[in-house]
Protein backbone atom coordinates (compact mmCIF):
# COMPACT_ATOMS: atom_id res chain seq x y z
CA UNK A 1 0.00 0.00 0.00
CA UNK A 2 1.10 3.55 -0.72
CA UNK A 3 0.05 7.06 0.27
CA UNK A 4 1.04 10.25 -1.53
CA UNK A 5 2.45 13.17 0.21
CA UNK A 6 2.15 16.47 -0.64
CA UNK A 7 3.14 20.09 1.15
CA UNK A 8 2.99 23.75 0.09
CA UNK A 9 6.31 24.08 2.07
CA UNK A 10 7.55 22.80 -1.05
CA UNK A 11 7.77 23.00 -4.59
CA UNK A 12 4.36 21.52 -6.15
CA UNK A 13 5.22 18.43 -9.26
CA UNK A 14 6.06 20.02 -12.23
CA UNK A 15 4.55 16.89 -13.85
CA UNK A 16 2.71 13.70 -13.63
CA UNK A 17 4.04 12.45 -10.40
CA UNK A 18 3.92 13.07 -6.65
CA UNK A 19 6.52 14.98 -4.08
CA UNK A 20 6.91 11.94 -2.24
CA UNK A 21 5.59 8.24 -1.50
CA UNK A 22 5.35 6.48 1.45
CA UNK A 23 5.54 2.87 1.80
CA UNK A 24 6.13 -0.29 3.69
CA UNK A 25 8.10 2.29 6.24
CA UNK A 26 9.96 4.39 3.57
CA UNK A 27 9.41 7.79 1.88
CA UNK A 28 10.79 8.22 -1.35
CA UNK A 29 11.47 11.35 -2.39
CA UNK A 30 11.13 12.53 -6.06
CA UNK A 31 13.85 14.55 -7.07
CA UNK A 32 13.97 17.99 -6.15
CA UNK A 33 15.21 21.12 -8.39
CA UNK A 34 16.07 24.45 -6.94
CA UNK A 35 12.84 25.94 -7.06
CA UNK A 36 11.02 28.72 -4.71
CA UNK A 37 8.52 26.86 -3.56
CA UNK A 38 6.22 30.09 -3.16
CA UNK A 39 7.60 31.86 -6.56
CA UNK A 40 7.28 28.49 -7.93
CA UNK A 41 10.57 30.34 -9.81
CA UNK A 42 13.98 28.58 -10.33
CA UNK A 43 16.54 29.96 -8.01
CA UNK A 44 19.55 31.33 -9.90
CA UNK A 45 23.41 32.58 -8.37
CA UNK A 46 25.26 29.39 -8.76
CA UNK A 47 25.61 25.78 -7.96
CA UNK A 48 25.85 26.36 -4.23
CA UNK A 49 22.39 28.21 -4.26
CA UNK A 50 20.85 26.32 -6.45
CA UNK A 51 22.01 22.75 -3.87
CA UNK A 52 21.07 25.18 -0.51
CA UNK A 53 17.19 25.57 -2.25
CA UNK A 54 17.13 21.80 -3.41
CA UNK A 55 18.77 20.27 -0.40
CA UNK A 56 15.68 22.76 1.62
CA UNK A 57 12.95 20.94 -0.53
CA UNK A 58 13.96 18.23 0.22
CA UNK A 59 14.07 19.15 4.20
CA UNK A 60 10.65 20.51 3.61
CA UNK A 61 8.99 17.52 2.80
CA UNK A 62 10.58 15.12 5.21
CA UNK A 63 9.74 17.37 7.74
CA UNK A 64 5.89 17.13 6.49
CA UNK A 65 6.27 13.52 7.31
CA UNK A 66 7.66 14.19 10.87
CA UNK A 67 10.81 13.06 9.71
CA UNK A 68 14.35 14.83 9.40
CA UNK A 69 17.50 14.27 6.98
CA UNK A 70 19.08 12.32 9.44
CA UNK A 71 16.61 9.38 8.37
CA UNK A 72 17.58 9.64 4.79
CA UNK A 73 19.23 6.53 4.23
CA UNK A 74 19.75 7.30 0.20
CA UNK A 75 20.31 9.98 -1.84
CA UNK A 76 21.14 10.67 -5.42
CA UNK A 77 22.39 13.43 -6.88
CA UNK A 78 22.34 14.50 -10.40
CA UNK A 79 24.46 17.39 -11.79
CA UNK A 80 24.34 18.78 -15.35
CA UNK A 81 28.22 18.98 -14.55
CA UNK A 82 30.61 17.23 -12.77
CA UNK A 83 33.08 19.91 -12.62
CA UNK A 84 30.55 21.29 -9.62
CA UNK A 85 31.04 18.06 -7.33
CA UNK A 86 33.10 19.87 -5.02
CA UNK A 87 30.42 22.89 -4.32
CA UNK A 88 27.92 20.53 -4.22
CA UNK A 89 29.47 18.85 -1.48
CA UNK A 90 30.20 21.60 0.97
CA UNK A 91 27.02 22.04 0.72
CA UNK A 92 25.99 18.49 1.05
CA UNK A 93 27.51 18.49 4.08
CA UNK A 94 26.11 21.23 5.97
CA UNK A 95 22.77 19.34 5.82
CA UNK A 96 24.19 15.82 6.41
CA UNK A 97 26.43 16.46 9.16
CA UNK A 98 26.13 13.22 10.80
CA UNK A 99 26.16 9.41 9.74
CA UNK A 100 25.14 10.72 6.28
CA UNK A 101 23.18 8.88 3.94
CA UNK A 102 24.68 6.38 1.09
CA UNK A 103 25.02 8.48 -2.23
CA UNK A 104 24.92 7.88 -6.24
CA UNK A 105 26.07 10.79 -7.91
CA UNK A 106 25.95 11.22 -11.72
CA UNK A 107 26.29 13.66 -14.70
CA UNK A 108 23.32 14.09 -17.04
CA UNK A 109 22.84 15.73 -20.35
CA UNK A 110 20.19 17.76 -19.22
CA UNK A 111 17.39 18.62 -16.49
CA UNK A 112 14.26 19.48 -15.83
CA UNK A 113 14.16 23.72 -16.94
CA UNK A 114 17.65 23.40 -17.44
CA UNK A 115 18.62 23.73 -13.92
CA UNK A 116 22.28 22.11 -12.41
CA UNK A 117 21.37 19.79 -9.57
CA UNK A 118 18.65 17.62 -9.02
CA UNK A 119 18.58 15.08 -5.71
CA UNK A 120 16.29 12.53 -4.66
CA UNK A 121 16.51 10.71 -1.47
CA UNK A 122 14.81 7.75 0.57
CA UNK A 123 14.38 8.03 4.04
CA UNK A 124 12.63 5.56 6.51
CA UNK A 125 10.09 6.08 9.49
Amino acid sequence: MKTVVNTDRAPQAIGPYSQAIKANGFLFLSGQIPLDPVSGQIVYGGISMQTYQVLNNIKAILESEGLTLDQVVKTTVFLKNMNDFADVNKVYTEFFTTQPPARSCVAVAGLPRDVNVEIEVTAVY
